[in-house]
């Protein structure tokens, strides 16, 4: 006979406690750990009985997954290629960034192309979904997109069972929806994993692909159980800051495809609309000869984008000067600065440093480090960077220049925006091929770079 026993469990990371605390002791957060009743049959795992599995070789004729295009070609670059039938796609983002307004457009591209399209709400009526495809642009009469409102996983998976087969859906959100089975409250880390595991097994069972909308913690991280995350097949995130109008989906997992690409939209009153040049459109407001402004080549996936880095060093009057940074690794300011004054005689430990990469975009490659450390070094010496030049690195803790990844690709974009200088690290002949009109200038370590840009004022040291 089932039995029932009660556990504790972090609603923020998953753990299980013996007893309740007000703080977790793996993830350190405090009145997060819940009671939750769980089923348990005894006696199960001892009467189990398997059978053999069937071995297969790792080489075979399989062909490669099936797509199914969005309609938006920047999704579609971010999925690697388009949804595949059967899998699985979760997508978070901080709340009002977009994430249900793009999925609706998504939905509707869908729909009017012929597939069989369905949109679960958990959190909105549907005439609040109605007034948002009205507001869009996207409500016509002959528009074949069903629109349900249900917290029961139950109920949706039913839904997929149908006769009429479902091609997409979309769940918004996992955190809302609940299995009558279980008993604790919707949102919980066993009602998140079993509602989950529905979905996604009903999704495979009919082919149908699946988007799963989550929510994210005050941290950024998709909330709920970190196995939500394995159990599907694509993570993407969704990402901006409120007071700029891009907007960036960066696909963190793909099981089908590349990850760490990206896809740029800009939110206007008609919705989200694609940025097929997002370069030409984050250095749009560049201003001419200013001290510590610096362009990067940057490279997100297989995409090459340039961004500027703006840097200002000023005397501090405080004890611990600022370090202030947006878009960009704090740490990895504060290492570089040390490496500036210790390797390359720049004295930035009595200044405070701000740092911003213009446009809202986030930078996580080392790769940044050189045109960091020119934009520091533009600013202390108050001579302004050549403006038709771009520069990209890494930069050691010995001061060395170290060489990138894909150094064509960040040529050929900044060659395609009219840049004809570019300052990075000394590389194999056969590594590069400069486009045409590029100047290419080697710089092998901090000092040459200063060099490069035309050495410090004597009141800068």
């Amino acid at each position: 006979m089932a039995r029932s026993k009660s556990q504790y469990i972090c609603q923020e990371c998953g753990a299980v406690h013996s007893k309740w605390s007000g703080k977790c002791s793996q993830c350190n957060s405090w009145n997060s750990i819940t009671e939750e009743t769980v089923t348990a049959t005894p006696g199960a795992a001892g009467k189990a009985r398997g059978s053999q599995i069937n071995m297969h070789k790792l080489v075979g004729d399989t062909a490669p997954p099936p797509r199914i295009s969005t309609g938006i070609p920047e999704v579609d670059r971010v999925l690697g290629g388009g949804l595949v039938p059967g899998s699985a796609t979760l997508i978070g983002g901080d709340p009002g960034i977009g994430k249900s307004t793009l999925l609706l457009q998504t939905l509707c591209k869908m729909a009017v192309s012929g597939h069989e399209a369905a949109y679960f709400s958990g959190e909105e009526s549907v005439e609040q979904i109605r007034m948002r495809g009205s507001r869009l642009g996207l409500a016509t009469n002959d528009m074949p997109l069903g629109l349900a409102t249900s917290t029961n996983a139950a109920d949706i998976t039913a839904s997929l069972h149908t006769a009429q087969p479902v091609a997409v859906a979309v769940i918004d959100s996992i955190q809302t929806m609940f299995l009558p089975s279980i008993e604790s409250s919707p949102g919980t880390v066993s009602q998140v994993r079993a509602s989950a595991f529905e979905l996604i097994r009903a999704a495979k069972l009919k082919g149908a692909a699946i988007i799963i909308v989550g929510h994210v913690t005050k941290d950024g991280a998709i909330a709920g159980p970190k196995v939500l995350e394995h159990m599907v097949d694509t993570v993407l995130h969704f990402e901006g800051d409120r007071s700029h109008h891009f907007r960036i989906l960066r696909c963190i997992k793909n099981r089908f495809g590349p990850t760490d690409e990206i896809g740029v939209f800009e939110m206007k009153g008609s919705g989200l609309a694609e940025v097929t040049n997002p370069s030409e459109l984050f250095l749009a407001d560049r201003q001419e000869n200013v001290s510590g402004a610096v362009v990067f080549a940057g490279l997100e996936g297989t995409r090459p984008i340039l961004v500027e880095i703006q840097a200002l060093v000023a005397p501090s009057t405080m004890a611990n000067p600022r370090r202030n940074v947006v878009g960009w690794d704090q740490g990895r300011l504060s290492m570089l600065a040390a490496v500036l004054e210790a390797r390359g005689g720049i004295p930035l430990s009595g200044r405070d440093i701000f740092l911003n990469v213009a446009g809202g975009v986030k930078i996580t490659e080392p790769a940044a480090d050189l045109a960091v450390a020119a934009a520091l070094i533009s600013s202390m010496s108050g001579l302004p960077c050549p403006r038709s030049c771009v520069v990209f690195g890494e930069v050691g803790l010995a001061a060395e220049a170290r060489r990138v990844a894909h150094p064509d690709l960040r040529l050929k974009e900044a060659a395609k925006l009219g840049f004809d200088q570019a300052i990075l690290p000394p590389a194999k002949a056969k590594d590069i091929t400069a486009p045409d009109g590029i100047a290419l200038n080697y710089v092998a370590d901090l000092g040459q770079l200063i060099a490069a840009l035309g050495g410090l004022k004597d009141n800068s040291r």
